[in-house]
């Protein structure tokens, strides 16, 4: 078995019904593994046999039914407009002969009145209404009955009664108001439904054209500028102040800020120097950047921001497996229903025109098209605003489970702190002189804490000279020549052995220690110049990220491979009452496993990486500050910035897409259930009320704008 995934852009779909019936007929197709049609982006994820089926089969089966699929990599966008401009004049014509069709209808009366509208509501029949036709005819072969079986079924009961009556019954009441109506209002609706998804899409376009057409690099000793996908790796690119990074890469010469919202949604500038990495997309602010390309095309983190949000856009959430099963057997229930109320009306009480009205009227208001779009619609705005922000889900399955978690476990280090030493404490009488007769005699330290030490001096401004001579003494530190004297620092026991007191800073150290951190004595010829304090220290919103799980009723955990007290010394600081510590990567997995067991619903928040097995066993699996590596996180949901604060933010855009999805998926039962019924005309002999066709066909495409704007509301959230 030789399996390809190929995305094809569909043009001719105008409703969500098309899409469902494009899937339908492609899912029958031997060799075809997986197929997702979306409407939303007018995009189809099709898997398949390269052994059983062609792509040219594929594209034949689309175009059988009436669609046109082309490959992603063209630009359709001509292709797009021209299909939005052929529906707008198709509108007007309809609107053009439905106006003359309900005034003669309502307010004139002549002996050829009916001639006239048959004239008059024929092209609008025919030719406005033949994509109705098409599409119903199309969905019918695929063995999927949707809104445009309705709409062709309504509109042509009543004007081929009309048609019959104009013909053949002197003086008889026809309908054509009805079908006209219907057909130029759905026309309208759909129009209007295309373009209020396009609109949906916005945050992935957005992205999209982030990527600059050009690039200058050096070839040769020359700058030369080049289309941006013709950037090879390795290559040198040169980017000037104000123009955008065209391919990922490092910097290997300038200093700059680089403007990264585009991707990360971080406002303030980021500081680029040599060695950091930089994106595609993003904008350099300040100075000429020289850096190696390092990934390109559909590697670059921009493209596969874009890749995975469309994937998770066009894939199905476990919700909509109801609306799909409710609208396969919709349109069959439907036309039961029509017949049942025309069957009532006629042979019970007698009344053939009151029974062809409602039997229009509940094949027009019907409405499976909304129950197509309300999972898509609100994933689309949803997935699309967190890619915006540098929150990718990855995983629209992941929507309904965080509904219920309890329970986030955090891992440490690199995660809620930096995953890199720094220096919190001096402790002595002079802080600039124990910080830089530490600093000279650690320079030729290869130990993390040693160069901790340094940097810290050399962030201070001052100058780290190089010892005079250095030795390392594994397990208690290290003594070195500085300016002519013996330095020892290191542990009690180096001081213990080197006979150095160090009393006075007893109750020093021991504070520092209780607090987690690792505490360096310094001392110059035998006397104790003071102590420097050692921490991974916890990063800038990890406080406040934790405080806001919290307040979300969400119970915080820390798991950390460090000793109890230092492992709730950074707890107690974050106000995480509940610590996992001195636990091996090897043992986080079980770690999860027993939270799980006591039946706590687990997100597991970690790099990426290192926690990739306990993210993969959590309920929910977030990947944190994962860097260019998008696709390949273990998590459901991958953090591009550094920040935990944005674990919140995902949480509450996941509830929050979902709760949209419940509102739009009850709004669609709820319409149907309710206005059925009525356009039946069960309050009829009651009350008096009827729903007419006419109202009946704008109530239907009401209902359809109704769930893309609750959909749209989505745009509006703020991390």
């Amino acid at each position: 078995m030789t399996e390809k995934e190929v995305v094809l852009q569909i043009l001719g779909m105008h409703c969500a019904a098309c899409a469902t019936g494009i899937e339908s007929g492609l899912k029958r197709l031997d060799g075809v593994t997986d197929v997702r049609v979306s409407f939303a982006t007018k995009e189809a994820f099709v898997k398949f046999d390269e052994d059983k089926v062609t792509l040219d089969k594929i594209k034949a089966v689309v175009k059988r039914g009436g669609y046109e699929a082309v490959e992603r990599v063209e630009d359709v966008s001509a292709k797009r407009r021209k299909e939005v401009r052929g529906r707008m004049v198709l509108f007007f014509i309809g609107l053009a002969l439905t106006i003359p069709i309900a005034l003669i209808s309502f307010l004139v009366m002549f002996p050829e009145k009916n001639h006239v509208l048959l004239a008059l509501a024929t092209p609008v029949q025919f030719v406005v209404g033949w994509h109705f036709y098409r599409a119903a005819y199309s969905s019918i072969r695929n063995r999927f009955a949707d809104m445009n079986v309705l709409v062709a079924l309504s509109s042509s009961v009543a004007y081929v009664y009309s048609a019959y009556v104009t013909l053949f019954v002197p003086d008889g009441m026809g309908f054509f108001d009805a079908s006209a109506v219907v057909i130029t209002t759905i026309t309208l609706g759909m129009l209007l439904e295309d373009m209020a998804v396009e609109r949906t899409g916005d945050a992935i376009k957005k992205l999209m054209g982030l990527q600059p057409k050009t690039a200058i690099v050096i070839q040769d000793g020359q700058e030369k500028e080049i289309p941006a996908d013709e950037v090879q790796i390795g290559d040198t690119v040169i980017v000037r102040p104000g123009d955008r990074i065209p391919v990922d890469g490092s910097v290997m010469d300038g200093h700059t800020f680089i403007d990264e919202s585009m991707i990360t949604g971080e406002s303030v500038p980021v500081e680029k120097n040599v060695g950091d990495t930089v994106f595609s997309g993003t904008i350099n602010k300040t100075g000429t950047l020289k850096f190696q390309a390092e990934k390109v095309g559909l590697e670059t983190m921009l493209a596969q921001i874009v890749r995975l949000a469309r994937e998770v856009q066009a894939s199905k959430a476990p919700i909509q497996r109801l609306a799909d099963k409710v609208v396969n057997v919709f349109v069959p229930v439907v036309v039961s229903i029509s017949v049942l109320t025309f069957a009532v009306w006629f042979f019970i009480y007698g009344n053939q025109s009151l029974a062809l009205t409602t039997m229009v009227a509940v094949l027009a208001i019907s409405c499976p098209c909304a129950l197509g779009i309300a999972t898509p619609a609100a994933i689309m705005i949803g997935v699309g605003k967190g890619a915006e922000n540098g929150v990718l889900i990855k995983n629209n399955a992941v929507l309904e489970v965080v509904k219920n978690l309890d329970t986030v476990v955090f891992d440490k280090t690199g995660t809620l702190t930096k995953g890199k030493l720094d220096v919190t404490d001096l402790a002595a009488d002079d802080r600039s002189e124990i910080l830089e007769v530490a600093a000279i005699a650690e320079k030729w330290s290869e130990h993390p804490i040693g160069q901790a030490i340094v940097k810290k001096a050399e962030n201070e401004g001052i100058s780290v000279a190089e010892p005079e001579s250095f030795d390392a003494l594994p397990g208690f530190g290290v003594t070195a020549g500085v300016k002519g004297k013996k330095v020892l620092i290191g542990n009690r026991a180096l001081m213990k052995t080197n006979n150095v007191p160090v009393r006075q800073l007893e109750n020093e150290i021991e504070k520092l220690e209780s607090e987690g951190k690792t505490v360096l004595i310094v001392a110059v010829e035998g006397k104790a110049l003071g102590a420097i304090a050692v921490s991974d220290t916890v990063k800038e919103h990890s406080k406040e990220a934790v405080s806001a799980l919290q307040k979300m009723g969400l119970k915080v955990i820390m798991l950390s491979g460090d000793t109890r007290r230092t492992a709730e010394a950074v707890a107690k600081q974050l106000g995480i009452d509940e610590v996992l510590a001195e636990v091996v990567p090897a043992q986080k997995v079980d770690e999860i496993k027993k939270l799980q067991g006591q039946g706590r619903f687990v997100a597991m928040v970690g790099d990426g990486i290192n926690d990739a097995p306990a993210i993969t066993q959590a309920n929910v699996g977030i990947a944190i500050g994962s860097g260019t590596d998008v696709a390949v996180d273990s998590g459901d949901i991958v953090l591009i910035k550094d920040d935990p604060r944005d674990v919140a933010t995902s949480i509450k855009l996941s509830r929050k897409t979902l709760g949209k999805i419940k509102q739009n998926l009850f709004w669609a039962f709820f319409y149907n259930i309710i206005m059925i019924p009525l356009a039946a005309g069960v309050l009829y002999s009651t009350v008096g009320v009827l729903i007419p066709p006419e109202a009946a066909a704008a109530s239907m495409i009401l209902s359809d704008i109704t769930v893309v704007g609750n959909s749209m509301l989505l745009r509006r959230f703020k991390p």
